[in-house]
């Protein structure tokens, strides 16, 4: 039975028609401890989504959707190791990576490398090929490769190594690379190659450009050794490049991309912030793996987050959300989660390889509070969409200084209130404000949110959150039926540039092409 015609999906259809009307102020009106009844506590986080436009009748209905889904059983078959990625074969075996004691024996294997690699690199007792200590960590990649170690890095800077600075590289784009080698000594400087096939183009583009500067100043092959190690698992080209097998650290098919951080992926933010605080970020996930397995539907961290946005999408009309970080550490969250949610979930073709007959996952986008208060926050108060949001806040700060963290937490509670409950025309007038001016002050509110708090900005945490984003995303690929845990939409566009590269260059024949690509081609080339 396709997803929309069961007595489930029905069933909410049929509830979201009774409920569209509803503004949250009556919502809160009717129930003064609506609060406590839609938040959840777990392990230091709290979740708010009492400002979500539903009811209790809602979420029953919601838990009843996704007990028809076979989430437990969904859960199971992941736990289990069957092959879930059934497009590819592939088992799903992410949380493996941070199991500890259950840890398979070729992850703990990794580990202990990444482990001693580390201590290496910070003691001193890896140094390049001039003798000098390592002062600065490059780490080329793409995607997956890129975004999770990347943001993880910003996000922990308060717990950074004092002598040592951890850069990223990911554009083909020259100006991403050239300027920061400008920058660098290339005597202290050493490159993470990550590519598990060692064979994409934009950081193999950069791997080599990078390999260039740095024998240009070593004067002799050998130096490659010392300066680069690679995550993959291709040992016939890191070779060819240079990188002997010693340096190349392994992982597996069972781990996608996006998901990849707790992997040797995750080696730039372990030399970052030390060996210690990066099985911090394990155990934070690995809680946040325990909770997702153990806790009841009601209590599900990620099962809720998951429940609120497909009601929000397929039953509210929401074609967006937007994840709000009142944190400037975490300003790269947005980005890393757009890969995490829509490249996961950004499919229209289920399990069975069927039209899903709904939308799927929403556009994310966002940016750090409170900078993004004076940009886009007026379409959520005035522009007559409903932008579902996810607000975060940290109870500390990280950075703490007088006054400012007061600020920042007032901002994000004022402006989830304001979407909230809005402003009418007479509270408007009760202000005192021109008559002219009121239809310009009323703010309709009823926009959805979500609050989710931190106790703090730590490796622990950070594991936390992320984890619960991806179970988030693997309870919504089960609700909508959909793989994901594959991307081959991200496939044809790589083939098409291969086409295209040596055509740019000036070689082969672009009859093939369509009108508007041969006349693009011809306005790139021509002087």
């Amino acid at each position: 039975m396709n997803l929309v015609d069961s007595p489930a999906w029905r069933a909410l259809a049929a509830h979201a028609e009774a409920i569209r009307p509803q503004h949250l102020r009556e919502l809160f009106a009717a129930d003064v401890d609506r609060f406590s009844h839609f938040s959840r506590a777990q392990d230091g986080l709290l979740l708010d989504f009492s400002k979500q436009r539903i009811t209790a009748e809602t979420l029953a209905l919601l838990h009843a959707l996704a007990e028809a889904a076979d989430l437990k059983g969904w859960q199971q078959k992941m736990l289990a190791g069957e092959p879930i990625n059934h497009t590819e074969n592939r088992a799903v075996r992410h949380m493996a990576l941070r199991a500890d004691k259950q840890e398979p024996p070729e992850v703990r294997a990794v580990l202990e490398r990444m482990q001693q690699f580390c201590e290496e690199v910070h003691s001193g007792k890896w140094r390049g090929f001039a003798g000098e200590h390592i002062t600065d960590i490059v780490n080329i990649g793409i995607g997956g490769s890129d975004l999770g170690p990347r943001m993880a890095v910003r996000a922990l800077a308060a717990q950074q190594q004092p002598d040592l600075k951890v850069h990223f590289i990911a554009n083909v784009d020259g100006a991403d690379i050239a300027p920061l080698l400008a920058q660098l000594n290339p005597r202290t400087t050493l490159f993470i190659i990550a590519s598990k096939t060692f064979t994409t183009l934009e950081t193999l583009t950069n791997a080599r450009t990078a390999r260039t500067w740095l024998l240009a100043s070593a004067g002799r092959e050998s130096a490659v050794a010392q300066h680069f190690v690679a995550i993959s698992t291709n040992l016939e080209l890191t070779e060819q490049f240079g990188i002997p097998a010693a340096n190349v650290f392994e992982f597996w098919d069972w781990v996608g991309g996006r998901f990849s951080l707790w992997s040797a992926i995750g080696l730039a933010l372990a030399l970052a912030i030390g060996w210690r605080q990066f099985k911090q970020l394990l155990a934070g996930a690995r809680a946040m793996d325990k909770h997702f397995i153990e806790a009841s539907p009601a209590d599900n961290l990620p099962l809720t987050l998951a429940l609120l946005t497909l009601w929000n999408t397929d039953f509210l009309g929401a074609s967006t959300a937007a994840v709000l970080p009142y944190s400037q550490s975490l300003s790269l969250l947005p980005a890393y989660l757009q890969q995490l949610e829509m490249e996961s979930n950004g499919k229209q073709v289920d399990r069975d390889g069927d039209p899903v007959g709904t939308a799927t996952c929403p556009v994310l986008w966002g940016e750090a509070g409170t900078n993004g208060q004076h940009s886009f926050y007026q379409l959520f108060h005035q522009g007559g969409r409903i932008i579902p949001c996810d607000f975060l806040a940290l109870r500390e700060a990280d950075f703490p200084l007088p006054g400012h963290h007061i600020s920042l937490l007032a901002n994000c509670l004022a402006q989830s209130a304001a979407l909230a409950f809005g402003q009418t025309a007479d509270e408007v007038r009760a202000a005192k404000v021109p008559e002219a001016l009121v239809p310009y002050k009323i703010f309709p509110g009823n926009q959805p949110s979500s609050t989710l708090v931190l106790p703090a900005l730590n490796p622990y945490t950070l594991g936390q959150l992320l984890a619960l984003y991806e179970h988030k995303v693997f309870c919504l690929g089960v609700l909508w039926n959909l793989n994901s845990f594959d991307q081959w939409g991200v496939e044809l566009g790589k083939q098409l540039a291969s086409r295209l590269t040596p055509l740019l260059a000036g070689e082969g024949d672009d009859a093939s092409f369509d009108a508007s690509t041969r006349g693009l081609i011809a306005a790139l080339t021509n002087s």
